[in-house]
Order: structure tokens, then C-alpha cells, then sequence
């Protein structure tokens, strides 16, 4: 790879030019009013795939925002490389909070990138990522050094749900055939600390309400005669987690497969602190499951939170009602070994049953996400850490994410091959708020590392 290393060098100063050019496109893919923004971001991508070498480059249609796809097939008998992405962006509000304009791309330096970062939305997630890789692509073609066959599928709904990925990967499984998926839209632990994630949470959401009266009652003519749905409903998700943190919905725990010692022994080696840790989100001390620490609770355990909670009144001042309904929206991470339909329907089963007689309950699920594990036996997963290992020139630590990507798991699904979370982000790059940003030294060294992956991935 010395000539494709040699070219990236070369370039580095046109490759940040022409990613700063993607991002000044306000790709916002929840908002009606961006529509011609994402179709436009689209026609930049399929562009920038066709200058860097891919053949086959095409706007494909879906129910949604297009796909944009290209190949390279250099021979049908070595391995082939999916990469995945997505070039949609989350809304940029509140846009007062934002130091520079979200979609005004800014180069700044900050404690934690003294080389600079680029600052707007979308530079982490997930245009600056899944931009390395068509650059990558575009360094080992020019260098004549591209060692298997990839394809690129680049969609513009991942910030909404990917609701029209999975008819597109389904009515298309035979083009998107391949050996492994590779993945950048993660982070590693540190930037001197390189790492793969090899697992993700997956979803339950539900909506649940609590009905008392057929009105909203004078809290003093009726207070301590009728239900009050806003205490109950406070008192119910209250039983669902009992005191050493452990959900109490029958048969939660079932089928989790839990992580082997040596799984537990690799997460350990996780630099952590728990006093910065706290000190980093102004908490006063830790809580969660008893018995697991800090990291595996936020990536090995299942979860239950309620997002989100109302009722009554909220106004200014006072109104003392006794409210007739009250809400909430719960949320639960799975582990490995759920299923999110499963966990659903025992939520759906149990909750009810915390209630009184004098309230009427209604649970509405939402979506949910299939939890996903990589084995570290895999192919994928070597290739990743001995390219990571040759760029940072320290070896890459398997860990897991809290958080859900489904589409994971519906690759996994429909093409019947695994993916590889090889993510070059930064936890503090604030994705989704304002002030997204990205290291340049982020961006450039997941340029030096994809083509390695694919080097290594063919060995193996």
C-alpha cells in the first residue's frame, strides 16, 4: 500500500476541500423543506464515487430519498467489500447554540484536536465518515493497488429510520451481494486508543397512558376520592426496576447470551475513570444493574429508561387539577439473545398489571431494533484490528456500543453476511447537537487505515 499512502499524502489538502463542498449541502432528510437538498446531496455523492474510479455509479429510487451505489469489480473471484453509509444529516437546531453556521463549514482547533476539526453538521455523522471511504477507494485506484472487489451503498434516510432500506435491500440482494460489510459510523475510544466495535443494543420503544377520570378533576374538591393517573402512572414504572437495578418483567432475562470472560477481560481494558466520567456529564455519583461496572452496563446490559413523561398541567403558575391522563415514553435497550418483539409483548403483557383497578392502561409499542455481535473469531473483525494496529501503531480493543443501528441487523438478515463497526469518531464530537465536529486527524487516519482492511481482509 506505499503508493496508496503515498497518494493520500499527496491529496490531503483537496480531499478536506471537497468534503467541506458536501457539507455546505443541508442534507436534512426529516424536514419536508430540504427535499431538494438531499436529491442534491445525492448528485454530489454519485459525482464524487465517479471521479474516484467506480463503475456502475447510479441514483437508484426508492420509496424514499434515493440510494446511491457503485462498484468495482476487479475479479469475481476474490472477496468483495460492501461498504455502507448514509449522507443524510440530522436537523441543525437549535441553531442558536451553534458558534458557526451548521451547514458554514469551519476548521477550528480544541483541546482534544490541537490539529483542528471541522465543524458542521454531518462531519461526523456521517458525511466525514463515509467519506474516507470513497477517498480511500479513490487512493488505491489511482495507485493501482485495489486488492478485492467493493460496492458502495450510500443512503439518504438513515437519520429517519431507514424506512425504505429494507425493500431496497430486499429487492436487490443479489447486487449487494458480498463477503463483509464495512461500516464507518461509530468511534473509537480515544485517538490514542484505536478500537472496533463488535456489538450494539437493540430497541424496544413504547408509549404508554394511564387513564383516570373522564375529565380533569378540582384537586381539592375531589383530592384522596379519585385516581390520580400521574401518581400511578409514577408508582408503575417504578416497579419495573426493583432496587439492585434489575427490570422485573417476567422473562426479561431469558435468552440473553452473555459476554464470555475473555469478552469481559477485553472491555476491562477500556481506559476509564469513573470520578472524569462523572465530573464529564455533572452527575454526583454512578447507578445502574448491581455487579456490572460502569462500561458494561452502558453496552453489555439491557436497559429500560423512560424517555419522556407528562400530564396535567405545565403552564405558568397554578392550576390545581387532578389531570385525567398522564403519558410516558419507554424506552429499552436489548442485548444479544433478545428479541425485540419478544421483549415488546412482555412489556405489553406485564405493565397493565402494576395498575389499580380505578385506571384504565393502554401501551402502544412504536419501533424496535434487533440487538447485533460481531465474533471477534471473524475475518472481518481481524482485518480491522491489524489495519488499525498498523496505522495507530497500537492494537485496537473490542468494545461495544450502548446505542442501535437496525440496519445492522437487517443486513445481517436479508444478505447473510456480517458488518464491521469500524468507526473513526470521537464521542465528544457531539453528533446530533449543536457544534458537531470532526478531527482532521480522524478524517485522514481513517483514509491510511481502510485500504489496510481491505489488504488484510483478503489474507484472511
Amino acid at each position: 500500500m506505499d503508493k496508496t499512502q503515498q497518494f493520500i499524502q499527496e491529496n490531503k489538502q483537496r480531499f478536506l476541500d471537497e468534503l467541506i463542498e458536501l457539507l455546505k449541502i443541508p442534507s436534512i432528510s426529516a424536514d419536508p423543506a430540504y427535499t431538494q437538498d438531499v436529491y442534491d446531496t445525492a448528485e454530489k455523492v454519485a459525482d464524487f464515487l465517479t471521479k474516484a474510479g467506480a463503475d456502475n455509479v447510479s441514483i437508484e429510487e426508492t420509496e424514499g430519498f434515493p440510494v446511491v451505489y457503485g462498484d468495482k469489480i476487479i475479479d469475481p473471484a476474490l472477496p468483495t467489500v460492501l461498504v455502507y453509509g448514509h449522507y443524510d444529516v440530522q436537523p441543525a437546531d437549535p441553531i442558536e447554540l451553534w458558534e458557526s453556521g451548521p451547514f458554514e463549514p469551519v476548521i477550528k482547533e480544541t483541546t482534544i484536536h490541537p490539529e483542528g476539526a471541522i465543524f458542521a453538521r454531518g462531519s461526523a455523522d456521517d458525511k466525514g465518515q463515509f467519506f474516507m471511504h470513497v477517498k480511500a477507494f479513490e487512493a488505491m485506484i489511482a495507485a493501482n493497488e485495489l486488492p478485492c472487489n467493493i460496492k458502495f451503498m450510500i443512503e439518504g434516510e438513515e437519520e429517519v429510520g431507514s424506512p425504505s432500506l429494507v425493500n431496497y435491500v430486499k429487492n436487490n440482494r443479489e447486487k449487494l451481494k458480498n463477503d463483509v460489510i464495512l461500516i464507518s459510523d461509530t468511534s473509537i475510544i480515544s485517538n490514542d486508543q484505536p478500537s472496533i466495535n463488535v456489538g450494539l443494543r437493540g430497541l424496544s420503544y413504547i408509549e404508554v397512558e394511564v387513564k383516570g377520570a373522564d375529565r380533569d378533576m378540582h384537586s381539592g374538591v375531589y383530592g384522596g376520592a379519585v385516581p390520580n393517573p400521574i401518581n400511578i402512572l409514577c408508582s408503575m414504572i417504578d416497579k419495573l426496576i426493583d432496587d439492585k437495578g434489575h427490570i422485573t418483567i417476567p422473562g426479561f432475562y431469558d435468552n440473553i447470551i452473555e459476554p464470555t470472560a475473555e469478552e469481559r477481560e477485553e472491555l476491562a481494558k477500556i481506559p476509564f475513570d469513573v470520578e472524569d466520567y462523572k465530573k464529564s456529564i455533572g452527575i454526583k455519583d454512578i447507578q445502574g444493574e448491581e455487579g456490572f461496572s460502569t462500561i458494561e452496563r452502558a453496552s453489555t446490559r439491557p436497559t429500560l429508561d423512560v424517555n419522556g413523561i407528562w400530564g396535567g398541567y405545565i403552564g405558568k403558575g397554578a392550576k390545581t387539577v387532578i389531570p385525567s391522563h398522564a403519558y410516558a415514553k419507554i424506552s429499552m435497550r436489548l442485548v444479544p439473545g433478545q428479541d425485540p418483539d419478544d421483549i415488546t409483548q412482555k412489556f405489553v403483557d406485564y405493565f397493565p398489571t402494576l395498575a389499580p383497578n380505578s385506571v384504565e392502561v393502554k401501551v402502544m409499542p412504536h419501533h424496535g431494533g434487533k440487538p447485533y455481535l460481531l465474533p471477534t473469531s471473524h475475518k472481518g473483525f481481524k482485518a480491522a484490528k491489524k489495519a488499525l494496529s498498523e496505522t495507530f501503531e497500537k492494537e485496537a480493543i473490542a468494545e461495544r456500543g450502548g446505542g442501535s443501528i437496525p440496519i445492522v441487523a437487517l443486513f445481517e438478515e436479508e444478505l447473510g453476511t456480517k458488518s464491521v463497526l469500524m468507526g473513526f469518531g470521537l464521542d465528544s464530537d457531539v453528533i446530533h447537537s449543536p457544534n458537531e465536529h470532526y478531527g482532521l486527524f480522524n478524517f485522514y487516519k481513517g483514509i491510511e487505515t481502510i485500504p489496510y482492511f481491505y489488504q488484510y481482509f483478503v489474507q484472511e
